[in-house]
């Protein structure tokens, strides 16, 4: 199983769980996050890159995970991408490092 498809797998999972018994107030949360990535003044996959900058200055490694994957299917390039991850250094710092080793391997496998 593929990096991606063991991400896609447990993201799926959990989301599905948590979904199934939540309130209303969360629903809505999970609603607003898919709303505000669509295409608006700001296209899709520049939004993905803005999520990818703040997700991994944030450390999150799911989160990172989720924004690459997204950024490549909706049409930002692997040069883009590294682009976004050199600017999540600059303003996350070294801490940040072990984030991108992350998210170039997962590059590689694209």
């Amino acid at each position: 199983m593929t990096r991606r498809q063991a991400f896609d797998r447990r993201r799926e999972q959990g989301n599905a769980r948590v979904l199934s018994g939540a309130p209303l107030p969360l629903k809505r949360f999970f609603a607003l996050d898919t709303d505000v990535y669509q295409d608006g003044a700001l296209p899709a996959s520049t939004k993905e890159l803005l999520g990818l900058v703040a997700s991994t200055v944030l450390r999150c490694d799911d989160c990172i995970t989720y924004h690459v994957l997204r950024a490549n299917e909706r049409g930002a390039t692997q040069d883009q991408i590294v682009e976004a991850l050199a600017i999540a250094l600059v303003v996350g710092g070294s801490i940040t490092i072990p984030h991108l080793r992350e998210a170039f391997a997962l590059l590689d496998e694209l």
